[in-house]
């Protein structure tokens, strides 16, 4: 493997990371409010309402069922006008966000339903708010739980970032696919592989960790 090489994977690296936290920071921007809101409409819930939840989750679901590839061919005019390209390592982030926005709001949606109810009555009982019991009750009870699904939301945002590839992004799935499979350099094929495995491996380590500490204290 040529040092010209080396350079291109570690620069994938870095670019990687950089397509796989911003894209998460913004999925997470905009799918946790839709989560919170997804779940606090549902029936039963602090602020049922059918038509809400409804629209939502319909829209959700249809973003969430498109397989990835199709997303970001279909997303090609939204990522020009956005960054004024769709090709390169910063357009990837907007594909890679909108794809994640789902994701996240179902995850977090699921996290806030585990909270045991008691804990809801007990602060409705109290005279609070449902914005004031959802936010300093309810979140703050999910939190493990919200970290572990932090954890798979990014480890498959970076799974998705490999993708971005096929389009023209950057990062690892670039390399692998222009060194690996069009030039048959299989030992690149199989680095670029093994590096975004570990780099799964060590985001999913860390939310583990992060959530088994909150579980604690």
């Amino acid at each position: 493997m040529t040092d010209y090489i080396k350079d291109a994977i570690l620069s994938g690296i870095l670019e990687t990371f950089e397509m796989t936290l911003f894209a998460s920071l913004f999925s997470y921007i905009v799918g946790l409010p839709l989560g919170v809101i997804l779940y606090a409409t549902s029936k039963g819930r602090l602020l049922e309402n059918r038509a809400v939840n409804g629209i939502i989750g319909f829209i959700v679901n249809v973003t969430r069922s498109l397989p990835f590839l199709i997303l970001l061919v279909l997303l090609i005019p939204f990522t020009r006008f956005v960054v004024g390209s769709s090709i390169g390592t910063v357009a990837s982030i907007v594909p890679l966000t909108v794809g994640a926005i789902p994701i996240v709001a179902r995850m977090v949606e699921s996290s806030l339903s585990e909270v045991n109810p008691g804990i809801i009555e007990a602060a409705t009982s109290m005279g609070a708010s449902p914005l004031y019991t959802i936010v300093h009750f309810i979140i703050p009870e999910a939190t493990p739980s919200l970290l572990q699904g932090g954890a798979i939301n990014v480890a498959t945002v970076l799974g998705y970032s490999a993708m971005a590839g096929v389009i023209g992004g950057g990062g690892l799935g670039a390399i692998a696919l222009q060194y690996g499979y069009y030039r048959y350099q299989k030992d690149v094929l199989w680095t670029t592989v093994a590096l975004l495995i570990l780099m799964v491996m060590l985001i999913q380590e860390i939310g583990i960790r992060l959530s088994k500490k909150t579980r604690k204290t």
